[in-house]
């Protein structure tokens, strides 16, 4: 038998499955989807095996054979396995890149599988219960040239042994030491024998009296019977009880956020949608659906009763949502209608967490799966549905290789089972909703709130008026009267702001200079908390100046407002207030995402300030009040969706206010108050939006009406940059259609990040069928040339941005 394996090393002339001899102990367990351990030069690597057959085009004296098998059962199904065939193609990336995005970090550290015993008194084989002599664990690499693995495969199927992976140290499986208390009959005995001295042994030994028989962790023990570790030590060592030790999952821990009930009562349209979408899965369509509804239209209770339909069938569900700070929320609403059902995926968890929860899904202990991006690959084998909630986010773009974007994957795994798929958004982007309207998918709209309470009115204040009566703060003179109001009616208020840190950027008042970061074309942002100067790109800090660096002009001042200085200002206007500040700075610990938000849902603070990751999804009764504090953040960006994502934003964080039985405000802020994004964000007239957006990209050539490509160079030489640069685009030039348009060469927006310069080249199309011949060719002259001359270069497919 030949295995057919993808080794694990990211090079171009290795991007191919390579022929393996399979030794004859490994032929009756060798199947499609297991890692194996191969010989690949001087080394052994990591490998998957994509194929078997049972001759090569190789002379087989000359193949290697397969040195050790890790897994016993596939970790990588066979859909699994097509579909990263697909990705790789479609992203122009290496297959092993696709295969390893599939898994969760922890299955590509270094390992080492165990074989436990689970049912001693089963094993029948004599062989093998010669060689175990009586040991429950054993390592399986003491097996992987033997016949016994045969046998172990049979007993792993009926339960009787198990397998487990031991992965580098921090995320091994979690173990924790148990203890089985011993019969009735021997603590009594034991009991009668013990020094009338030991009173914490006899203490403990009734106690365990009442629990005989029982296994139980013992820091649970310990706890319960109120006794120390030496008295338990020496109870177990007089016959009380047999120590062991037991594998655990690590449980993420779970979200407790202050929620208000749904009602289950469905609207009318609600009914529709559902109808529509239970018709598809029972009729076994691979449909995808473009649910369009009003914030706070109910569209989770929609994907609710369309999962537990498919619950009903046997089959399984994935959803996807765009933002970590999402996550709690959602999952806290998923287990409460499915309980232990639901696993969670997201950057928030622990790689062990990762792995543990991707265990659960592997092994058929979960059926539901809610998590960010990576989630879209969770190792079902009977989905029955998938669901992106926020189908707009560009964070469901993958910026590294594979760059490849959930939605896609989505369509091509719902493809595979032949289920639904349902994109939901109150603000869809302009390709989902061209899709919609010409059909290819089906639109379902929602234009009420669930509980009918009409959407919060908004203000848009004119920031240039509020400059000529005089108000420097950056709270209007409106919006600071309605966070008053409401903070006398002890009422929440929500905050936007769009830009982290204290300001963003350091200007001298004599010179004009602006302190650059000296690795980037950039300003350095401000952050007053530790009194340094960052630069986001990357990572650079320095403390800041107190004279300009130029002039040396002690007038140098900070300009711009990032959501420190907010905070700031807050308490200074409203000393009574209770602030929480939610941006990357304050999340960057474990499980602050769910602290911050308990809190704010208990009532434990009065303004919620944040970045984006506020702006969708929260779902609170107390929040009537909503600012944006600059609106203009995303309108003015050098990129063609900008004013797509300023609609978005808006549209989004005004959804946040008004959505129980208080009524809700939103005032938005803004120095460009006539611009149609915002105006039109005002009162949620997303087709208005659209058809005023379509008739801007038409005339420029944009996203729906072509599909775009993306090449970008970098080198730490500026000459060479620009050299490869125009070497690329001249290829691309000569080799595609005339109807295809490219434009560039050009220096990036950001032309030079971490001391490379930047230059990109932008491809703009409707049908071209030498596309992805054309840059594969551009790509092999990349990596056997130009990569060795210390280029950087990088083919995005369908870019979320192109600055």
């Amino acid at each position: 038998m030949i295995a057919e394996i993808i080794v694990d090393v990211s090079a171009y002339p290795i991007d191919r499955p390579f022929d393996y001899r399979v030794p004859k102990h490994l032929v009756s367990v060798m199947e499609i989807g297991s890692r194996v351990k191969v010989p690949f030069g001087p080394r052994k690597v990591l490998g998957y095996v994509t194929g078997l057959k049972a001759e090569s085009d190789v002379d087989e004296d000359k193949l290697k054979p397969i040195d050790e098998l890790i897994d016993l059962e596939p970790i990588i199904s066979p859909e699994l396995l097509s579909l990263s065939k697909k990705m790789a193609r479609e992203t122009l990336s290496y297959e092993i890149d696709a295969l390893q995005v599939m898994l969760p970090a922890a299955m590509r550290a270094k390992y080492e599988k165990f074989i436990n015993i689970e049912q001693p008194d089963e094993i029948e084989d004599p062989s093998l219960s010669d060689f175990l002599k009586g040991r429950t664990r054993i390592p399986l690499k003491q097996l992987h040239d033997s016949p016994l693995l045969k046998v172990v495969k049979d007993y792993a199927l009926k339960g009787i042994v198990s397998v487990d992976t031991v992965v580098s140290q921090q995320t091994k499986m979690k173990k924790v030491r148990t203890v089985q208390i011993t019969d009735s009959a021997t603590l009594s005995n034991l009991l009668k024998s013990v020094h009338p001295n030991a009173k914490k042994q006899t203490e403990l030994i009734t106690w365990m009296l009442e629990h005989a028989g029982e296994t139980m962790e013992v820091s649970k023990l310990l706890k319960d019977s109120g006794v120390q570790n030496s008295v338990l030590k020496s109870v177990v060592e007089k016959g009380g009880g047999i120590e062991g030790v037991a594998e655990v999952y690590r449980e993420p821990e779970a979200p407790n956020l202050k929620d208000t009930s749904i009602p289950i009562q469905l609207t009318m349209e609600q009914q529709v949608a559902l109808h529509a979408v239970n018709s598809a899965s029972d009729g076994g369509k691979a449909e995808t659906f473009l649910l369009h509804g009003v914030t706070g239209s109910g569209k989770t209770e929609v994907y609710l009763q369309a999962i537990k339909h498919v619950l009903e069938k046997g089959k399984e569900a994935i959803v996807l949502v765009p933002e970590i700070s999402l996550t709690p929320q959602m999952t806290a609403r998923f287990q409460e209608r499915f309980g232990s059902l639901v696993a969670v995926m997201h950057s928030g968890l622990s790689a062990g967490e990762k792995y543990d929860e991707w265990r659960k899904i592997h092994r058929r202990e979960v059926k539901v799966v809610v998590g960010a991006r990576s989630a879209i690959f969770a190792p079902f084998e009977n989905v029955g549905i998938i669901i992106l909630d926020e189908e707009h986010e560009s964070t469901y773009k993958q910026e590294d290789t594979p760059r490849y974007h959930a939605r896609d994957v989505a369509i091509w795994r719902s493809e595979f089972y032949g289920c639904p798929v349902i994109l939901g958004s109150a603000t869809p982007s302009l390709e989902s909703f061209a899709r919609a309207k010409k059909g290819v998918y089906t639109l379902l709209e929602l234009s009420k709130r669930a509980k009918n309470q009409p959407l919060p009115s908004v203000t848009v204040v004119d920031m240039r008026d509020e400059l000529k009566e005089g108000n420097r703060s950056m709270f209007s003179v409106g919006l600071a009267e309605a966070i008053h109001q409401r903070l006398e009616r002890k009422e929440q208020i929500v905050l936007f702001l769009n830009k982290r840190g204290f300001s963003s950027f350091v200007l001298c008042r004599d010179c004009g200079t602006v302190v650059q970061c000296p690795n980037c074309d950039i300003s350095l942002t401000y952050h007053r908390a530790n009194e340094r100067l960052k630069c986001h790109y990357c990572g650079h800090e320095e403390y800041v100046p107190l004279v300009c660096p130029e002039c040396e002009s002690e007038h140098i001042r900070f300009f711009g407002t990032g959501t420190q200085k907010a905070e700031e200002e807050i308490y200074r206007l409203f000393p009574e207030a209770r602030v929480l500040r939610m941006d990357v700075d304050t999340t960057r610990q474990k499980g602050a995402h769910e602290r911050l938000l308990r809190q704010f849902s208990e009532g434990k603070a009065d303004i919620l300030l944040g970045t984006q990751m506020i702006a969708k999804g929260l779902d609170f009764p107390n929040i009537t009040l909503v600012g944006v504090l600059a609106a203009d953040t995303t309108l003015h960006l050098a990129d063609f969706r900008a004013a797509e994502k300023t609609f978005q934003l808006m549209t989004q964080v005004s959804g946040r206010a008004g959505r129980h039985e208080l009524a809700g405000e939103v005032i938005i802020q803004t120095y460009s108050p006539e611009h149609y994004a915002i105006e039109l964000a005002k009162t949620q007239h997303y087709e208005t939006f659209y058809n005023l957006e379509m008739s801007s990209r038409k005339q420029y050539g944009y996203p729906p009406f072509y599909y775009i490509t993306l090449i970008q160079f970098s080198h730490e030489d500026l000459l060479k940059v620009a050299d490869f640069a125009e070497k690329g685009t001249r290829y691309m030039k000569n080799s595609l259609s005339l109807e295809t348009v490219i434009i560039g060469p050009a220096a990036a927006a950001i032309s030079r990040v971490n001391n490379r310069y930047r230059y990109q080249c932008l491809i703009k199309y409707k049908i071209e069928p030498k596309l992805i011949e054309t840059l594969q060719q551009l790509i092999k002259m990349y990596r056997t040339n130009w990569m060795k001359e210390g280029l950087l270069m990088t083919v995005d497919m369908d870019p979320a941005s192109i600055f």
